[in-house]
């Protein structure tokens, strides 16, 4: 059932936002040299391996210049990534994930390869169920770029101030996952989009 959802979903969304990832495709190549797309290793189901889509925000080799974790004030972000990653516009290419079966709609948030690695026997049940491109977590940290602000490593401040609770409700949605679960945080987590916009 949930897998009819995502599919359903995902080709929805995918229609009805697509002059939006068109637009979104031509302002990132007038904006800043370099792909649309950025494509990062992330640990899927099970941890198998997958390219996890977003649209460019950063400069070109921005994974050579700095660390994993991207605070507000990243000097590798482009002017138009700043403002795509304010709305969490950056992530609408993930539906094509979604659609391919690598992600949900619903789920823990994909993490890159080397910190799945550092994951507990217990912390590994984050990989029995397919990432998804919103959760607990995504309501709770929408200003994880705000939060990391400033710091000198923003890397280990992620990992001091958000993973441990970034895990804890991954691992909470694991135990507790249902459709109804996922439509909640589908509905919260547009309101907290909403919200922000309002803010700005």
């Amino acid at each position: 059932m949930k897998r009819i959802f995502d599919l359903a979903l995902s080709v929805f969304l995918l229609l009805m936002v697509s002059p939006v990832l068109a637009g979104i495709s031509v302002w990132i190549k007038l904006d800043s040299r370099g792909s649309i797309f950025y494509r990062s290793a992330r640990a899927g189901l099970h941890g198998r391996p997958f390219r996890m889509l977003k649209f460019r925000t950063m400069v070109t080799d921005a994974e050579s210049l700095g660390g994993p974790s991207t605070p507000d004030d990243d000097p590798r972000l482009t002017r138009a990534g700043t403002r795509l990653r304010r709305f969490n516009l950056d992530e609408l290419p993930q539906l094509i994930n979604v659609l391919k079966g690598e992600m949900s709609m619903v789920g823990p948030r994909p993490e890159v390869l080397s910190e799945v690695e550092t994951y507990t026997a217990d912390q590994r049940a984050l990989l029995s169920v397919r990432p998804g491109m919103t959760d607990y977590a995504s309501i709770r940290f929408n200003n994880e770029g705000e939060i990391i602000r400033g710091a000198e490593d923003p890397h280990q401040a992620y990992k001091e101030l958000i993973q441990p609770e970034k895990i804890r409700l991954g691992l909470e949605y694991v135990q507790n996952r249902s459709l109804l679960t996922d439509l909640r945080i589908l509905l919260a987590t547009a309101a907290s989009i909403f919200r922000r916009k309002r803010l700005r």
